[in-house]
């Protein structure tokens, strides 16, 4: 990575750009973030990024790179160190976890956007049992122990919600989850983490929650 200009193009809440700060800080690489309004998404980005989504990682002005577990892979393997098991098994069960982050992520969505009771019920439902499954598999303190992996890079922005939801209202969610607890905590603490986002990141998440009128909104309202 020496002597290459790196470039991330971003958006301010967006949780898979989260994966691709924290690995680059715990690679100790060097790079420019650019944040962009997807709403209103510049020409040159769109010419840049086939998908039209972030994060998108530029190098050298010429090389783009996108979806975050590519960004995030391409990192580990340039870079000294890694974030990825050896052992080749081992290596596939992380990554299979690193794509059920992602299918949590896509129930956070809907726990959050849900315009009625029994749609946030549900999502909270299917939630309760993602967090319980992986109660059963993480060795704490981090997800397989003492090395933090890039299967904590993208749980990360998971737990990172329900920090946000929490200044709000009360989240049983966890409750009786300790392994799962105790690595969020962990997660929580940790300064690539915390770095990967803005200041004000926790006020705009939940902004951006309330305007969304949602069943989510209206039990923050409340409380």
């Amino acid at each position: 990575m020496q002597n290459k200009k790196i470039e991330l193009v971003s958006s301010k809440l967006c949780p898979y750009v989260q994966r691709s700060v924290i690995t680059l800080i715990e690679k100790s690489v060097e790079y420019r973030r650019i944040d962009i309004n997807l709403s209103d998404k510049p020409t040159w980005f769109i010419e840049r990024s086939p998908t039209g989504k972030v994060p998108l990682l530029t190098i050298d002005d010429e090389f783009n790179i996108f979806e975050s577990a590519v960004i995030c892979e391409y990192l580990d393997e340039t870079t000294g160190g890694t974030l990825l098991p050896s052992d080749p098994k081992i290596k596939a069960v992380h990554r299979s976890w690193i794509e059920f982050a992602s299918q949590t992520l896509d129930t956070i969505g809907a726990y959050y956007s849900a315009n009625h009771e029994d749609g946030f019920n549900h999502a909270k439902e299917l939630l309760v049992k993602k967090f319980a499954r992986l109660n059963a598999v993480v060795a704490t303190p981090y997800f397989s122990g003492q090395e933090f992996m890039m299967v904590d890079a993208a749980f990360a922005p998971v737990f990172r919600y329900f920090e946000v939801f929490e200044q709000r209202m009360t989240i049983d969610i966890f409750d009786g989850l300790n392994n799962v607890n105790i690595w969020r905590n962990n997660l929580a603490a940790r300064k690539s983490v915390q770095d990967a986002v803005s200041e004000d990141f926790h006020q705009e998440v939940i902004k951006f929650v309330l305007r969304k009128d949602s069943y989510l909104s209206m039990l923050m309202k409340s409380e």
